[in-house]
């Protein structure tokens, strides 16, 4: 019975699975805002390489 009172007072797991579950979170918005990012650049890059095509 002590073991499991030991065992249910220990945080430490409680504690990174929340860091594992923050990090998680992070690296979506991260990943949603870099493809973002990636569509403006392809847009962009497409625009530029339109107008080179056109000037030449």
């Amino acid at each position: 019975m002590q073991k499991i009172r030991a065992f249910l007072k220990n945080s430490k797991g409680a504690t990174a699975i929340e860091y594992g579950l923050i990090a998680a979170l992070i690296a979506v918005a991260a990943i949603a805002a870099m493809k973002g990012l990636g569509t403006q650049l392809g847009t962009t890059f497409n625009n530029v390489s339109g107008k080179l095509a056109n000037n030449s």
